[in-house]
């Protein structure tokens, strides 16, 4: 079952991708799907161990709709953080503050704790560093205003982690 929703999954992004139908000619390069297809089995063949280890979950439509809303959830924090970010490089004494603090997720799935690693890190002035087996997160910070863990986390995981939830776990 990993295997096929692995090869199903290389082949749509693929697809979605390289778009070998000509709307014009009303043609489909059969020769690129074609090449997508082997492509997509070599990857499912050779990556099966790093894909998700419940396929089944990435079939649930309640998945792929939360997948949609956290777009703009992410969208709207990643222009926040631009903003913000933006202003200390402008601002003439720049205000920065750096340093490492440690977040709790209660995210429980691998692949919702890499989401959320990754969302926090594609935020600017925000990177993760190390995440734990037990939930913690640390993230390095242009601009620390908690060290306190409850608060760091409601600050930096919060806008993420609830959605998140909703399409790993």
């Amino acid at each position: 079952m990993r295997r096929i929703t692995l090869f199903f999954v290389s082949f749509v992004l693929w697809w979605l991708m390289s778009w070998p139908y000509d709307f014009r000619t009303g043609r489909l390069d059969l020769q690129a799907l074609i090449a997508g297809a082997v492509v997509s089995l070599a990857a499912s063949l050779l990556f099966v161990e790093v894909f998700t280890k419940s396929p089944g979950k990435f079939f649930n439509p309640r998945r792929w709709l939360w997948g949609l809303l956290y777009i703009p959830v992410f969208l709207w924090a990643m222009l926040r953080a631009n903003l913000d970010v933006l202003y200390r490089i402008i601002h003439p004494r720049l205000p920065i503050r750096p340093g490492i603090v440690k977040v709790r997720t209660s995210l429980r799935s691998e692949s919702g704790r890499t989401a959320l690693a990754n969302s926090i890190t594609l935020t600017p002035g925000t990177m993760s560093v190390d995440i734990t087996d037990d939930g913690y997160l640390y993230i390095h910070w242009i601009w620390v205003h908690d060290t306190d863990l409850e608060k760091a986390t409601a600050r930096i995981v919060a806008p993420f982690e609830r959605i998140l939830a909703r399409i790993f776990d």
